[in-house]
């Protein structure tokens, strides 16, 4: 979808004719708009095909009639199973008109349009790619704090039972957490090129806010880095935690196969070829099953009280109180 945008009196209003100093805003493209953008908006086909590459790095680059610029911005859709990804984000600088290409909407684009950000202005191209960048960079730490607290939440119900539904989230989380640390450091390179490139020149102010904006890309680098690691610590607690319970079941099991194995072995002698000493007892066959039950908790007994005799020896290296 394709919508122009024009500034008049400081907000946005939509307009369907191309005019001066308008903002061309693609979304959601399909193959209609990619030929659109191609043969009206004088947009190379090649530029274009990168932009709809998912796994397209952030870069710029100078065209006879453009400068183009491919950011990689941050992305909500519940319907995904990984919710949180990263897309890139063409924004081609003509020098009438200012053109942005997206795969999805995203909520940096959704604020840009909406007029929440001050001081937004069409006509000043460098203002436009560094509101836009700015907004990507915050819209990262937003969507790393939700996914902070999505992680908290999921470990509390860990806590209660460990179920593979939230182990799955955990590694969704995971999972999104690395697309934003390689789309940030892609960006962070990006933004090192515009502090460096005469392709686009900023003004002193502008200056001030592209430091601004480096550094807030910067935190969220850091911010998911960190996330990062305390997630994988935390999988791989919970991965020790199940192979503890599943050690603890097994033990269990274990002593249940050997106290019911008592038994079997009095009725498999009973039930060799042999001569049977109580078949002339009447009631010779409740005889040996109560044997069998007493020897089966004679062995019950014998495994616990071994057990608590382990658990009650102190371990080795500590050292034992003395009474005065």
């Amino acid at each position: 979808m394709i919508t122009i945008r024009v500034q008049t009196n400081g907000s946005l209003e939509e307009t369907g004719e191309l005019t001066k100093y308008c903002w061309i805003d693609a979304r959601n493209v399909s193959g209609e708009d990619q030929r659109r953008l191609a043969d009206e908006f004088g947009i190379g086909p090649e530029l274009i095909t990168d932009i709809m590459d998912a796994d397209e790095q952030s870069r710029i680059e100078k065209e006879d009639n453009y400068t183009a610029i491919i950011v990689r911005v941050p992305v909500y859709k519940q319907k995904y199973e990984t919710a949180y990804f990263t897309l890139p984000l063409g924004i081609i600088l003509f020098s009438d008109k200012i053109i942005t290409v997206c795969m999805e909407s995203s909520e940096a684009l959704e604020d840009l349009s909406k007029n929440r950000i001050r001081g937004f202005n069409v006509r000043n191209k460098s203002a436009f790619v560094l509101n836009l960048l700015g907004r990507a960079a915050f819209t990262y730490l937003k969507y790393l704090k939700e996914l902070n607290k999505r992680t908290n939440t999921i470990k509390d119900d860990l806590q209660g039972s460990i179920k593979n539904k939230e182990l799955i989230q955990l590694l969704s989380i995971q999972k999104s957490l690395v697309f934003f640390t390689t789309s940030l450091t892609s960006n962070e390179l990006l933004l090192e090129k515009l502090q460096k490139s005469p392709m686009i020149r900023f003004k002193d102010d502008e200056m001030e806010l592209l430091e601004d904006v480096v550094t807030e890309n910067k935190q969220a680098i850091a911010m998911a880095n960190i996330y990062s690691s305390i997630l994988t610590g935390t999988m791989d607690a919970f991965a020790s935690v199940i192979s503890n319970n599943l050690n603890i079941v097994m033990k269990r099991l274990t002593i249940v196969s050997i106290v019911l194995m008592i038994p079997t072995l009095v009725y498999s002698f009973f039930g060799m070829n042999v001569d049977l000493p109580l078949k002339a007892l009447r009631h010779a066959g409740w005889l040996i099953l109560g044997v069998s039950l007493f020897s089966s908790i004679l062995g019950a007994v014998f495994l616990n009280r071994d057990r608590r005799r382990k658990k009650a020896r102190p371990a080795r290296g500590e050292t034992q109180g003395i009474g005065i």
